[in-house]
């Protein structure tokens, strides 16, 4: 730590006459020494440092924390620690926080807490005193039932420390897996993130990145050239679009850093503060019976033709509530939360405006993720379905479609939150069975009378059942036209279904929204007990 000596001398400088060696110190010494010393936690690496990362367009910690947080509410922990390596000349270089600010605070007047990584220090790199103080907040945050926030802005371990920088991350890797399920983990990329500190933020449940200051890789550019020979750039390796669109490891890619934070706000207000709490209602500002007369019209005659469900999607939720995400990654099934007369729930939907809304591999993972999250933290889940099967192709299932695509199946049938399913259109196959289906363990299920439920589409089934009668006709095409619609008014309906007890109803889809509503009243005290175990094994 510094030396106690150099703190009073600043209390000297500041005009205080009383001399450190006649061995007194009144009251007034010593607030004046802590305040000196604040002041100097507050500076993190300095004013030139400050000035640089401002230069980069980038918010210090602290102004993070604060920008973030309601105003006033931050409490700080481990403001004055400092690490205690003496190697390669670390003695010398010792800076009160050591290079991460750590507390917490309230958003929206609940409580959170915080750590955000201070570049101006040794570049935010982790060191064993850091990952202490990271590792402390996250212990408390589980025992008092708060989400965790990790802003990230660090060049990774500490390089002087060694692998006590190593065992730092670790520390922090076993909280991550502890909090897990317990209270939501929302990271920040708000710099580089290399190494084993994207570990970290990959186990925590929503990942936001910002536009071209924020990069995670597991190895640089440098180090991607010298072992492969590949040239490429940070932003094309690592960066924001790359990961919100390529990889799917963010959820998020927004344009500033204000943007993520007033994001992160926003996201938090859906959830509750731990997996022991039912998720937050606000006031309703949306009739629960409105009634939008726009969805009569909004699924074409033409089963080809495509639409967006996100349309249906804004018109049965609360006006302005669908807060989408992983808009960029995997566009065939879109994800997000909104509300339902001022309750929290968590959507899933096919997408028929990108490939026809079929299940693949990176849509069935992102649907997956999101449903186990609602299902950690008590979010019901409602499911709009337009599916004619999985993507079929070699690419698809030599990636592993098969297992791939039975975890959204396994993530849905562990699902014990209320779970709602509407049927728009197709609905075919094993895509059929997985999208929250009846026999798969849903509350309730309607379809809308555009509904197409079957094995397979009708063209698909007359081909294979009547392949001989084709082959033989004198017009095939228009006997296969016939037999298409045959087909059609038989089975490719919602009737059957219902009859079978697979559907709870047929319903107009200006119904939608009221019977939904109703509906999560009614499941509000749904109660399910799960076989004991210690946990499933899904197919990862």
């Amino acid at each position: 730590m510094y030396p106690r000596t150099f703190f009073l001398s600043l209390v000297l400088a500041s005009g205080n006459d009383r001399s450190p060696e006649d061995g007194t110190m009144t009251m007034e010494d010593r607030i004046e020494e802590l305040e000196a010393m604040r002041e100097e936690a507050l500076l993190g690496g300095g004013e030139e440092r400050i000035e640089r990362q401002h230069e980069k367009g980038k918010m210090t910690a602290r102004e993070r924390i604060e920008y973030f947080l309601d105003d006033d509410s931050f409490t700080e922990f481990d403001q004055l620690r400092t690490h205690q390596t003496s190697d390669f000349g670390m003695e010398e270089r010792k800076v009160l926080g050591d290079g991460v600010v750590t507390g917490y605070g309230e958003v929206n007047g609940r409580t959170v807490f915080v750590f955000a990584h201070d570049f101006t220090v040794f570049g935010g790199s982790l060191g064993e005193v850091f990952a202490e103080k990271i590792t402390k907040v996250m212990d408390m945050a589980m025992e008092v039932g708060a989400p965790i926030i990790g802003l990230n802005d660090s060049a990774g371990a500490r390089i002087q420390e060694g692998v006590k920088s190593l065992a730092g991350f670790t520390e922090i890797f076993q909280r991550n897996q502890q909090a897990s399920g317990v209270v939501p983990q929302i990271s920040a990329i708000m710099g580089p993130c290399a190494g084993g500190a994207v570990y970290s933020p990959s186990i925590t449940d929503f990942i936001f990145m910002v536009k071209d200051t924020s990069h995670m890789y597991i190895t640089g550019p440098g180090v991607t050239k010298t072992v492969t020979g590949e040239e490429v750039t940070h932003e094309e390796l690592g960066g924001a679009m790359t990961h919100s669109s390529q990889t799917g490891v963010a959820q998020f890619a927004v344009e500033s850093e204000e943007q993520a934070l007033d994001d992160i706000r926003r996201l938090l207000s859906y959830l509750p503060q731990n997996n022991v709490e039912d998720p937050p209602r606000v006031e309703p500002w949306d009739d629960p019976d409105r009634r939008d007369e726009a969805l009569e019209s909004i699924v074409p005659d033409s089963p080809q033709k495509p639409y967006d469900m996100v349309d249906v999607i804004d018109s049965v939720v609360d006006e302005g509530s669908f807060f989408e995400v992983a808009e960029n990654f995997s566009k065939n099934l879109v994800v997000g939360f909104g509300r339902l007369d001022g309750r929290s729930v968590g959507i899933v939907a096919n997408q028929p405006r990108v490939n026809a809304g079929t299940l693949t591999v990176d849509s069935s993972m992102k649907g997956s993720r999101f449903v186990r999250f609602c299902d950690s933290f008590n979010i019901p889940i409602v499911t709009f379905v337009d599916v004619p099967g999985y993507m079929p192709g070699t690419d698809q299932e030599h990636r592993g479609i098969i297992r791939h695509g039975a975890k959204l199946l396994y993530a849905y049938a562990e699902a014990t939150v209320p779970l709602l399913t509407v049927i728009t259109r197709k609905a075919y196959g094993g895509a059929y069975c997985v999208m929250a289906s009846k026999n798969l363990g849903a509350d309730v299920n309607y379809a809308w009378p555009t509904a197409e439920i079957a094995v397979m589409g009708p063209q698909g089934a007359v081909n294979i059942l009547y392949r001989k009668e084709l082959e033989e006709a004198d017009d095939p095409d228009a006997l296969r036209d016939e037999l298409i619609e045959e087909y059609r008014e038989q089975f490719a309906n919602p009737y059957t279904a219902t009859d079978k007890g697979f559907l709870d109803d047929v319903i107009l889809p200006t119904e939608t929204r009221p019977r939904l509503i109703a509906d999560l009243e009614m499941l509000e005290t749904k109660r399910e007990d799960a076989p004991d175990k210690k946990h499933g094994n899904i197919p990862l």
